[in-house]
């Protein structure tokens, strides 16, 4: 499904740590600079602790975090404790420039200017390594100030992105609340019905109220003040009736309150989503199924889908909150556009999504020869599709389908890291394809011929998405006209 370049790719900086987390760009610098100090070479701390030297490389760069035996034993032959090698600051000032330097240009922001690496080692004087971490930082903010209003919705999603990886986009807590309502409703397995769906509304204290006239912005609206939940009449285009209700039932579960921020309302419909979701796809019952179907080798979204009853979207992200936390299995999930743009994705299986130079990836550019794109060229989009694909990171199998929706078709995908593509249905697909991207010459830069003959003949006049310049609506919803919706509830409630 996804893209390679002809280079190697940059190998990944780790993100700033958190509190308490182990910076090992910092550790490293730190192992190094001890090393040095005492004189000793790469052979002689790889003696000293029974490792290769290449291995006290790839520690010293950052690239691994060391066991406690090992960091013991560093620690031994450096005559420090432990707690020095843990210090978090920087052993110098040229050190630190060295740790934010290696983290800028293995970030976003220099991979998508497709800025050469610059070694970072002793012959690069400190006056030049200071010059690239200033001038990175004033690009950075640069972009940030352009970016004006679209810059907290790109930086909320990224974050959220990295939060949802962080956890393989699993939720502990969330899957309790789902397993504590349907035990509270007596559910005993399976897919979950309308009925059972209404029993956990009442469970919860609402009738439910299907009514002609529900605010065009909304999909549900819930009236806590007469325990009401409001939802369209039957036939209204939604693909699943259960889902908008179990979501609304997910956000009163959880408290969920006027949103504060724009990542706060990302955070409440990823969790509302993720809520309804364990609730038409129960952990244990999913599980169960799940870890059949690979000791099979037959695991398959499709599969999954039928046997809870639930729509292709709904099975695909059930399969990444389950796949690595309780199968070991490292996963990707995108939604694409006819169009070519990302609509969302996630990935913990180290596959590269196309970004800007902030990080963010939703409304970027897909390669041509991702299976997410090329399923849309296919006469047949009833038969899954798979695909396998050569990328920067690595080759990538790859199950796609093209779903219809009010805003276009959009391909579904999921996809494994080769290594794990035995377990599932459509291994044995001989489709192949490579892809160079970020690289323009993959398929970004039209053939030359095509070039000649149209380039300084046409003029096409693009189609901008409606949010393009106000990504986050005004309201405390957004999105929602709650003018509207005040109105409705002043119709609708009980005398």
């Amino acid at each position: 499904m996804l893209g390679m370049t002809t280079t190697s790719p940059r190998p990944a900086a780790p993100p700033p740590p958190s509190s308490g987390a182990l910076d090992t760009l910092v550790l490293g610098r730190r192992i190094r600079h001890l090393r040095t100090a005492r004189g000793m070479t790469l052979d002689d701390l790889g003696r000293a602790i029974g490792r290769a030297p290449s291995q006290v490389s790839m520690l010293e760069n950052g690239h691994r975090e060391p066991r406690v035996g090992v960091l013991s034993a560093v620690a031994d032959a450096l005559g420090v404790p432990v707690a020095e090698l843990l210090r978090p600051e920087p052993p110098t000032r040229r050190a630190a420039l060295e740790v934010e330097l290696e983290r800028t240009q293995r970030g976003p922001l220099f991979a998508s200017l497709q800025i050469p690496e610059v070694k970072v080692g002793k012959s690069l004087p400190t006056d030049a390594l200071d010059a690239l971490v200033r001038l990175a930082g004033e690009v950075q903010r640069l972009l940030t100030e352009n970016a004006a209003t679209p810059e907290e919705a790109r930086r909320a999603n990224a974050e959220l992105r990295a939060r949802m990886r962080a956890q393989d986009n699993y939720f502990a807590e969330l899957e309790a609340h789902a397993r504590e309502l349907l035990t509270a409703v007596g559910h005993a397995g399976g897919p979950l019905s309308q009925r059972a769906t209404a029993d956990i509304a009442a469970h919860l204290g609402f009738s439910l109220h299907h009514v002609p006239d529900l605010p065009h912005s909304t999909r549900t609206v819930t009236d806590l003040a007469h325990g009401r939940i409001y939802l369209p009449q039957a036939g209204a285009g939604v693909s699943d009736s259960r889902s908008p209700l179990l979501q609304a039932l997910a956000s009163h579960v959880l408290g969920h309150a006027e949103p504060t921020s724009y990542g706060d309302f990302l955070r409440q419909r990823v969790e509302a989503n993720y809520m309804a979701a364990a609730l038409m796809l129960p952990e244990d019952g999913a599980v169960a199924y799940l870890q059949a179907a690979k000791a099979e080798r037959r695991l398959s979204v499709e599969d999954l889908r039928d046997q809870f009853a639930v729509p292709y979207e709904t099975a695909a992200h059930r399969f990444t909150n389950l796949a690595t936390r309780h199968l070991g299995i490292p996963v990707h999930f995108m939604k694409v556009h006819e169009g070519g743009t990302l609509h969302k994705a996630y990935e913990n299986d180290g596959v590269v999504f196309p970004s800007d130079p902030l990080g963010a990836i939703e409304g970027q550019p897909v390669c041509r020869h991702w299976t997410a794109r090329v399923v849309f060229t296919l006469a047949d989009r009833f038969t899954p599709y798979y695909q396998y694909t050569d990328t920067s990171s690595g080759t990538y199998w790859c199950t796609s389908r093209v779903q219809a929706s009010s805003q276009g078709a959009f391909s579904v995908s999921v996809g494994v890291p080769f290594a794990h593509v035995r377990w599932f249905q459509g291994r044995e697909t001989t489709e192949r394809a490579t892809s160079r991207c970020p690289d323009p010459t993959c398929c970004r830069r039209p053939p030359s011929t095509l070039a000649e003959r149209w380039g300084d003949q046409a003029r096409p006049s693009a189609r901008p998405h409606a949010s393009l310049l106000a990504a986050l609506p005004v309201g405390a919803y957004p999105g929602v006209d709650t003018t509207e919706v005040y109105e409705f509830l002043d119709r609708h409630a009980p005398e």
